[in-house]
């Protein structure tokens, strides 16, 4: 498992130099908390609901990846890149209001798997959805190939 121990790397300052990407930015991404045992992180629900002012079930999604990506590519270090490859999620309430919170943690981390569950909770504490997602890791491709 790769070195990325507080000393060694500040996870939340790794992650916001990585950055979000324009998807998880224009939805009002913001890190609370990035350690290798746990990202955290919140969305406003205003300006990403559906047509009826629910939370929109795709941007729990979105909150979800990217925690679970992220992570993923903090614990795979440098010169890997995780991706990708199954996600999930069971909404059980609606968040109408305020922001939900994320809060990923880990499941399985290996060498070429990881596998995150992401809880998201409205402003009360209440779960709203439940995302899991599985990232391969593998070596970053090299430029010009």
């Amino acid at each position: 498992m790769p070195d990325h121990s507080p000393v060694a790397v500040d996870g939340i300052e790794w992650a916001r130099g990585r950055g979000l990407g324009a998807l998880a930015e224009k939805m009002g991404f913001e890190w609370l908390e990035f350690t290798p045992e746990r990202a955290v992180a919140r969305m406003p629900v205003e300006g990403n609901t559906q047509p009826v002012g629910l939370f929109h079930g795709g941007a729990y999604v979105v909150l979800g990846e990217s925690l679970g990506s992220m992570h993923a590519n903090f614990h795979a270090g440098p010169g890997r890149l995780a991706v990708g490859v199954d996600i999930n999620a069971t909404h059980t309430r609606s968040a109408t209001s305020g922001y939900v919170t994320g809060v990923c943690t880990p499941i399985h981390l290996g060498r070429s798997l990881t596998v995150h569950e992401i809880v998201v909770t409205d402003d009360q504490g209440r779960r709203c959805s439940t995302v899991r997602i599985t990232n391969h890791i593998k070596a970053l491709p090299t430029p010009g190939r």
